[in-house]
């Protein structure tokens, strides 16, 4: 006989509507949610009002619309003890923001996605910045690589099943022969470089945070106009961020 699974409605369209929000970055209006879950907008209002007096969702003054705060991230990011992973890599990530004066981000790997849960803000007057659970390709992104690197093959074969190759600008990676090669040059120096594959006149530079059986968790980069991350400084970034990374590592395990 078959084991039914208990139904939970309210949980389930409240899950619903995070899930389409999240696909979301510049929000919803309730009657777009309504149409799209195939719930009246009473429901959806209901629902929307429970998770907003949560903290999950914050609905614009101004328009009106909805999307999903910081604290939705929360619930997914790793923990160690009594220490979160932001707070462990923090010291690490003021660290490379002083080396380098460039915003500094620390990214998870969700499935196949490169996803971006805290960053500090570069010192210079025009800076690179995004949205707290930004998500970026994961095959043209530095953190998106340095992670890829290290992962299990197993596990690395499944994301890359996964990877739809786009073209964002010509210096994409568009094949996995491409990717595969670059995550070997990745492996041998211990960081990974973006150049302008994502954004064209962006470059970045990341190194993964593992655990003791080396493998990934996160990564830290740094990103910024490519006229002040040239490639005469890739080496030596490099370097010190893969350093910074492992002592972040090693506050976040200890």
């Amino acid at each position: 006989m078959k084991t039914r699974t208990p139904q939970v409605p309210a949980l389930q369209r409240g899950l619903a509507l995070l899930e389409a929000l999240a696909t979301r970055p510049n929000g919803a209006s309730q009657s777009e949610l309504a149409s799209l879950l195939h719930l009246p907008q009473t429901a959806v209002h209901r629902i929307a009002l429970a998770l907003e007096e949560l903290g999950y969702v914050q609905r614009h003054p101004a328009s009106r619309t909805l999307r999903v705060t910081q604290k939705l991230l929360l619930l997914g990011q790793p923990h160690s003890g009594s220490r979160s992973l932001i707070e462990a890599c923090l010291p690490s990530m003021h660290a490379i923001l002083a080396h380098t004066n460039e915003t500094t981000q620390l990214c998870v790997l969700a499935d196949a996605r490169c996803i971006i849960i805290e960053q500090l803000a570069s010192r210079h007057p025009f800076k690179y910045v995004v949205d707290l659970g930004s998500q970026a390709p994961t095959h043209c992104c530095a953190p998106g690589k340095a992670m890829l690197a290290f992962l299990p093959e197993p596990q690395l074969d499944e994301v890359l099943d996964s990877l739809v190759f786009e073209q964002f600008t010509p210096r994409s990676l568009t094949t996995r022969h491409a990717l595969l090669r670059e995550l070997d040059q990745i492996r041998a120096r211990g960081y990974a470089i973006d150049r302008a594959e994502h954004f064209e006149g962006i470059h970045c530079i990341a190194a993964p945070l593992r655990d003791v059986h080396g493998v990934p968790f996160a990564a830290i980069t740094i990103a910024g106009p490519s006229a002040r991350i040239p490639q005469a400084r890739f080496a030596g970034w490099g370097v010190f961020i893969a350093d910074a990374a492992s002592d972040a590592a090693l506050q976040f395990l200890l």
